[in-house]
C-alpha cells in the first residue's frame, strides 16, 4: 500500500491527490510534499480515502520536491485523459 496515490474524500484534503507513506493498525499516513510533507504525514482513516491503482516508485516519494513532481505529472495525465 506504500507508494499509493489516493485520492481524498472527506476531510481537509477533500479533492486532492495524496500518496501513502506509512500505515498503522486502522490508519494510513499520506503526504503530498507541500501542505503535508513527509516530515509530518496526515493521518487519515482508510474509508475517505479513494485508490488510484497507481503506485509510485520509491524514489519517486524520498523528497517532498520528489513527491511533489511525482503527484503534478500525475494530476496532469489525470487532466488530459479527462479532457479526451
Amino acid at each position: 500500500m506504500i507508494g499509493q496515490i489516493v485520492y481524498a474524500r472527506a476531510g481537509r484534503d477533500k479533492g486532492k491527490f495524496l500518496v501513502v507513506v506509512g500505515q498503522e493498525e486502522r490508519y494510513l499516513f499520506v503526504a503530498d510534499g507541500k501542505e503535508r510533507p513527509l516530515s509530518r504525514p496526515k493521518r487519515k482513516n482508510p474509508k475517505h480515502l479513494s485508490q488510484t491503482g497507481t503506485r509510485l516508485k520509491p524514489e519517486q516519494f524520498l523528497t517532498d520536491r520528489a513527491l511533489r513532481r511525482a503527484l503534478a505529472i500525475y494530476r496532469h495525465t489525470e487532466i488530459m485523459e479527462e479532457d479526451e
